[in-house]
């Protein structure tokens, strides 16, 4: 089975609830954002979910959550916009996730656009107990805050996307091919793969010190593995393709560094 990616009749509801939408004379819970301005994000990402971004923000989790969501569920994206935009809220599959009355009257430069940063900022403040989501919040308080935990993304993808199963595959120690074959399969299957890497070592060629996850990326398939020789640490390889920073990449790596740059897998289908 391919991937389950919308249809034509799919976007065209999505486009039709964004008219729906843009029509509406309810006013907006958010003071800083404007309706035109949001609606106008929503509509470029429907015609490319890659346009999903989250900017100067540490919002990596939540923005390929909504990456996947854009692309599979074109109207309930646009859905959750507008309630967010509307009421401050919206009902996921087993709870209410609502944006609070200081993170809806927060003031600045938000680094991002502005139906993202609604969305994202939505979905990391709802995870956070103790740093609260700021525009202008110090680096040190803004990275804090913004760090996405595996039980969060798991949530997420119950809670957001509605996928029924889902699990992590930690792959701390060993493991990280057979991790890799699973996500290519729950991606074939219609499902979604979330990977938490080192980008310094994965994703550039600044290979930091102590390596350590920092980064959660979209999987989007094209996984190709050449196992290497047993007890020959880099004699295998792997290549596949991602969504991160608001474009597709495609990682070619020898199996050393995937190793030491790789922490784990979050899957969700039905």
């Amino acid at each position: 089975m391919t991937s389950q990616l919308p249809n034509l009749t799919d976007l065209q509801q999505a486009q039709q609830a964004i008219a729906d939408f843009e029509q509406s004379s309810a006013p907006s819970v958010w003071s800083s954002l404007d309706k035109q301005q949001v609606i106008a994000d929503m509509r470029s990402r429907l015609i490319d979910p890659f346009q999903v971004n989250q900017g100067g923000q540490p919002f990596c989790g939540p923005a390929s959550i909504v990456f996947e969501l854009v692309r599979k569920q074109p109207l309930k994206y646009v859905q959750i916009c507008r309630s967010l935009f509307e009421i401050g809220g919206f009902q996921a599959r087993n709870r209410y996730i609502q944006a609070s009355p200081r993170l809806r009257q927060s003031q600045g430069r938000l680094r991002m656009g502005m139906a993202d940063w609604m969305l994202l900022s939505t979905l990391r403040e709802s995870e956070n107990l103790i740093f609260p989501v700021e525009p202008n919040a110090p680096n040190i308080i803004r990275n804090l805050g913004g760090m996405t935990k595996s039980w969060e993304m798991k949530g997420w993808v119950k809670e957001v996307l509605g996928y029924r199963q889902f699990k992590y595959a930690h792959t701390y120690i060993y493991g990280e091919f057979d991790a890799m074959r699973e996500a290519a399969e729950v991606i074939a299957s219609g499902g979604v793969a979330f990977a938490l890497v080192t980008a310094e070592g994965l994703l550039s060629n600044k290979p930091p010190l102590l390596p350590y996850p920092t980064h959660w990326i979209s999987l989007l398939g094209n996984i190709v593995i050449q196992p290497g020789k047993p007890w020959h640490h880099d004699s295998g390889h792997i290549s596949f393709d991602i969504y991160t920073w608001a474009r597709k990449m495609h990682v070619d790596v020898a199996e050393g560094p995937f190793e030491d740059y790789f922490w784990g897998i979050v899957m969700g289908r039905m």
